[in-house]
């Protein structure tokens, strides 16, 4: 008797991964082989297929050799692959629904490898900032797993990670929180409580607790992390310095400033134990502890006080000289450099002294013709160089405490333009739109925080020159009992 073998299809299937920054979640594509065998199991009759848009062709002849359909399969999911790295969303959506169509025809809209389909589907329509659609596909596929598995299942951390990023992004973060918390649980049931998977599951769930305004919880998440990268790493090694750097980082957007230059100390202690002073690492160490000296700490739990320092000029200083010296660096590091020290001039307002270092900037941007874009990016557009994030929420209280659906998240608007002068600083701040306008406190805020900002002016021919017409969006969340309140204290204070 001869045996055949049973075709395998090779399935190339993006999963979700981490879901870093406090204001706009990213997802993280990594490819896994998926390997599964046909015949597909059958759809039960009736069944309903569990997707975000338009629905699946049921009439077209499922009856093709399985070969064709793993060409197919692998030829559509390589086109997916490219397009979302060229960030052509709209074509890349198109195909990961052909995708979803070929996997249910192979496998059936019940397998895992379908779940798997749905997420791909849900990272670019997140991407594209479809947040509804996105969060739709993700619970599907979390429900198909957990219905072929358990509610423990290891397949169940990506696809919990998107969800945690779309709810995140539709405004709410106190769902958001219990998504990525159950992740960070599932790991912890199949890798340990010590694995460092989890390190991306926690900076979410720290980035959510920031956007909640809870920093008590947000602090615990980074400690925690700190405590598993030590436990994994020596102090004072090499190893340990991203997991410092990301740590400082997120200090800097969590207002503990003093902290955050704490860490970037040691990051430069660090480097210099192991390597020496005037090693090229230290460079962006140095960049960001002096940046650090453009704010102040805002969350009101130092314990010590700082010795006075007026500026971070030294650091700068310090970073140049090592960029400019170093046997072994590049234009890439000097340019770096230089534009970090152009940058403190204006944020210390001698805007001539910024300006001549930027045109030094813009002579080593222009020497090669692969430079120009740099050049394009760095210094021929305007760039923040000081800015606070803008609330998301008229009442933040609001979202620590949960929200009711009698009384659900409305999203406002408020629109100003404004022009970057020579000296990077906002002027001929206009309030364009306002809706609802009951909100004058957000106006408010709104328009200090742009009168702080901070900018490197447009170059054109290594000359400074004014930017107009730039506009601000800011979108923001309330509910309707904020409204109201809103409406009654303006009615109260016009009838006074």
């Amino acid at each position: 008797m001869v045996m055949t073998k049973k075709p395998v299809i090779l399935a190339y299937l993006l999963l979700a991964a981490a879901i870093p920054d406090v204001q706009s979640a990213e997802i993280r594509l990594a490819e896994e082989v998926i390997e599964y065998e046909i015949p597909p199991e059958p759809v039960e009759e009736g069944q309903i297929v569990p997707v975000a848009e338009e629905g699946i062709d049921e009439g077209e002849d499922s009856s093709e050799p399985a070969v064709i359909s793993e060409d197919l399969l692998v030829n559509e999911f390589s086109l997916f692959k490219q397009l979302m790295q060229d960030g052509v969303l709209d074509e890349a959506d198109s195909v990961a629904k052909r995708i979803v169509e070929l996997v249910i025809r192979l496998k059936g809209p019940q397998s895992n490898e379908f779940a798997k389909a749905l997420t791909n589907l849900a990272i670019v329509q997140f991407q594209a900032k479809e947040y509804g659609a996105a969060q739709q596909n993700y619970e599907s596929a979390i429900e198909i797993i957990e219905d072929n598995e358990d509610r423990l299942n290891a397949q169940l951390v990506n696809p919990l990670k998107g969800l945690g990023a779309a709810q995140l992004e539709s405004g709410r973060p106190d769902l958001a929180t219990q998504s990525f918390a159950r992740a960070v649980h599932v790991t912890h049931v199949n890798e340990g409580p010590h694995n460092l998977d989890q390190v991306d599951l926690l900076e979410s769930l720290a980035e959510t607790h920031l956007r909640m305004g809870d920093l008590d919880e947000a602090k615990e998440a980074q400690d925690h992390i700190y405590s598993l990268n030590v436990r994994e790493y020596d102090l004072d090694t090499m190893e340990l310095v991203p997991s410092l750097m990301r740590r400082a980082a997120w200090q800097h957007r969590a207002g503990f400033v003093y902290d955050e230059r704490t860490t970037y100390r040691r990051v430069i202690r660090t480097i210099e134990e192991n390597t020496n002073r005037n090693d090229l690492q230290l460079v962006e160490p140095l960049i960001m502890l002096g940046k650090s000296f453009f704010y102040i700490d805002t969350s009101g739990t130092q314990t010590f006080h700082e010795a006075r320092m007026s500026t971070g000029e030294i650091y700068f200083r310090r970073a140049t000289r090592i960029a400019t010296e170093h046997p072994d660096t590049n234009w890439q590091i000097v340019a770096q450099a230089t534009l970090a020290l152009g940058d403190y001039y204006m944020y210390d307002n001698n805007s001539q002294h910024g300006r001549q270092v930027y045109r030094s900037a813009w002579n080593i941007l222009s020497e090669e013709e692969d430079r120009l874009d740099v050049r394009h990016d760095q210094l021929e557009g305007i760039v923040p160089l000081k800015q606070r994030n803008l609330p998301q929420y008229v009442d933040t209280s609001d979202v620590e405490a949960g929200l009711q659906d009698d009384d659900p998240l409305l999203q406002g608007r408020i629109v100003v333009t404004y022009a970057v002068s020579t000296r990077g600083r906002a002027e001929e701040l206009k309030m364009i739109e306002a809706i609802p306008a009951e909100f004058t406190d957000m106006q408010n805020y709104v328009q200090r925080e742009m009168r702080r900002r901070i900018y490197r002016p447009r170059f054109v021919d290594a000359e400074a020159v004014p930017t107009p017409n730039q506009q601000l969006v800011h979108n923001f969340y309330y509910r309707q009992s904020d409204l109201d309140t809103a409406v009654a204290v303006a009615t109260a204070a016009a009838e006074e």
